[in-house]
Parts: C-alpha cells; sequence; structure tokens
C-alpha cells in the first residue's frame, strides 16, 4: 500500500508540473481494457472509485472479450489489461506487449442450462462428460464466440472431451457474458458462464447451475501492464499504480467482500500476493 500511494504522489506532481503535449502520463485518464465478465458483475463500480479518487485520475473501461483486449494492447490502445485467458496472456508477454503480469483473483466457471436439462447434465462431476452429453444430445448451446476468455475455456472443453462443435444446436453469439446468458434463456440453451456474472443476472433468466466445481473450472485473473518499450504512448506509471492498487489492503478488501450481502457469499476470491520480481520495476 505504502508503494501504491507514493507512485500516486508522483503522478499528482507530474500532473501539476508537466506542461501541454508532455509525457503520456499526464493525461487525465487511464485507459483499462477489461474483459466482460468483471464489467457485467458490477466489480468495477466498486473497485475503480478509490483509485480514481487517491490517484486523481479517471479510468476510461473498455470491456471486450480478453482476445480483444489483448488486441488493444498489442496496438498500444490501452494502458493496463485485466483478462481472463493464462496461456494468451503468457503469449502477449512473451511477444513483448506486455510486462508485469500477475494474478490477483478468481472465480468459477459454471455450466448453466434449462431447468428441463434435455441433456441430463445435472449431478455429473465432470464439466468434459457433460459436453458430451449436449453434443450427443444436440441440445442447444450458445458459445461467447469472442475470443474471450470464458470462449478459450469453452474450447478447450470442446476439445477435451473430442468434439468439434458445429451445427443447428451450436450457435455463436459473438457478444458478452451478459448477452450470452440472456440468449441462451431466450433459445433454452446451455452455455459457459463464469459464476459472478450469473448470480448477478440469475433472476431475469430462465437458466440454472447444473454443474459446477469441477477443477477444470477454476477461473484466474490477471492484471498486465502494456509494454511502454513497444508502445511508447502508454501511462506507464499510471499503470503500474493501477496494478499496484489491485493488490491494496483497500481493493483485497472490496474484492472479498463484493457480492456477500446480496448472495451471501464472495463472488471473487483474492489470490496471495506474488513474490515481486527481481530487478527493477
Amino acid at each position: 500500500m505504502r508503494r501504491f500511494m507514493m507512485i500516486c504522489m508522483a503522478i499528482a506532481c507530474l500532473s501539476w508540473g508537466l506542461s501541454t503535449g508532455a509525457a503520456a502520463d499526464s493525461r487525465a485518464a487511464l485507459v483499462l481494457a477489461t474483459t466482460t465478465s468483471v464489467q457485467d458483475s458490477g466489480l468495477l463500480e466498486v473497485l475503480l472509485p478509490p483509485f480514481e479518487k487517491q490517484a486523481g485520475v479517471k479510468v476510461k473501461v473498455l470491456a471486450v472479450g480478453t482476445g480483444q483486449a489483448l488486441e488493444l494492447g498489442r496496438r498500444g490502445d490501452a494502458d493496463v489489461l485485466l483478462v481472463h485467458a493464462p496461456d494468451l496472456e503468457r503469449a502477449f508477454v512473451k511477444e513483448g506487449h506486455g510486462v508485469h503480469r500477475r494474478s490477483f483473483m478468481y472465480n468459477t466457471f459454471v455450466l448453466v442450462g434449462p431447468a428441463d436439462d434435455p441433456a441430463r447434465v445435472r449431478g455429473r462431476k465432470s464439466v468434459v462428460d457433460a459436453f458430451r452429453a449436449i453434443a450427443d444430445t444436440k441440445s442447444p448451446f450458445v458459445s461467447r464466440g469472442d475470443r474471450s476468455g470464458t470462449h478459450v475455456k469453452e474450447l478447450g472443453i470442446w476439445k477435451a472431451a473430442g468434439i468439434s462443435p458445429g451445427g443447428a444446436w451450436y450457435l455463436e453469439g459473438g457478444a458478452g457474458m451478459a448477452a450470452t446468458l440472456r440468449l441462451a434463456s431466450e433459445r433454452g440453451a446451455y452455455t459457459l458462464s463464469d459464476r459472478a456474472t450469473f448470480l448477478v443476472w440469475r433472476e431475469k433468466l430462465a437458466l440454472k447451475i447444473l454443474l459446477e466445481g469441477d477443477p477444470l473450472l477454476r477461473n484466474t485473473y490477471s492484471v498486465i501492464v502494456v509494454n511502454p518499450k513497444k508502445h511508447p504512448g502508454v501511462a506507464v506509471a499510471l499503470a503500474e499504480a493501477f496494478s499496484d492498487y489491485l493488490f491494496s489492503k483497500q481493493a483485497r478488501r472490496i474484492i472479498r467482500e463484493f457480492g456477500k450481502r446480496k448472495f451471501k457469499e464472495p463472488l471473487f476470491t483474492v489470490l496471495p500476493r506474488p513474490k515481486p520480481a527481481p530487478g527493477p520495476r
């Protein structure tokens, strides 16, 4: 927390002292490209205001799928990313587009579907077996279809099941998590969702959680600073300050408490602070 406050003070000094046209960190907004599941769950509504107040900046949120968020980073159109597709994230950093990737929280994916459960997946312990049953019965399934972290996870499950989904029963929505859930509800279809977004929207949906708890369904979120050496316009001090903020006592308390009052359970779980990387940041 002390490091975070020191960075915020440095940012404040820059904003007072730099003239027009100076370094990128003097701009009034931090551009955050983030997954739609974090946006749709409502977490950002309570997580961002304390950072904005302390750092004296506004956070411009671009809520897209993880694949699109990483692409924004590759183009230098975002300063910091909040994403949940570990393999894609590692490739992004290896390509030199991102630095200081840190996992800070997780929740789980759940398989949801209509109450009548035509594929009979309720009670199964393996999500791979459940996906096979959906394909075998050609029960309707709505895919995110947008290269998001949820979509990447879904495709990995189909691959593990030895199935290439397609045909009239398999619909690719190309939309965010909340929109995908609404479409699945309208079609009486199954879909894969992060638990947080489903719980937030479930009262408006004709869907039930039919399978959860498989270790394969863990959903880890990480923060990545876009590499200023590759993209000189990045507001690196602000991005680093935001990354540090996510590990502050205040942010971790917000994450731990989010959802408890309404759902009687937290919607996300914080991860232990990673050990500092060797060398200067």
